[in-house]
């Protein structure tokens, strides 16, 4: 189901929580609302949603990618760059790392760890400040 985006910096600035199998439907929501906001946006976190829970889902091309409980666990090679999201107002500046290493649950709760660079490294890292709170 398509889900209206949260706007709501108090709610977006609340760390969520682990995700569960329970938390099923809040993946195809996700899948549901970036499919509908897909010319303004590669990725969401749940909590853009209403969910306060640790998952992310983003754009690989045609396919969709999604993180249950995504980690980052190694970061190289800082920049600075302008960033916008679907959730707030206009641009801001903020700190990403070129390279990062993700471990993560799939859709199905499988365990995963993957590299991740450039754009897709961007996104990702924007999604799971999402998830701590933290808006750029």
């Amino acid at each position: 189901m398509i889900k209206p985006i949260v706007k709501d910096t108090f709610f977006l600035s609340q760390k969520s929580v682990e995700a569960t199998k329970a938390d099923l439907p809040i993946i195809r929501d996700l899948q549901d609302t970036l499919n509908a906001n897909r010319e303004h946006c590669v990725g969401m976190a749940a909590n853009m949603i209403g969910h306060l829970k640790n998952i992310i889902i983003f754009s690989l091309g045609p396919v969709d990618m999604v993180m249950v409980n995504p980690k980052i666990i190694a970061k190289s090679k800082p920049y600075e760059v302008e960033e916008s999201c679907l959730s707030l107002e206009g641009v801001r500046q903020t700190t990403r790392y070129r390279k990062i290493t993700v471990s993560y649950q799939d859709a199905h709760f499988k365990k995963h760890t993957g590299q991740y660079q450039d754009f897709l490294a961007q996104v990702i890292q924007h999604e799971i400040d999402h998830l701590h709170g933290i808006i750029i």
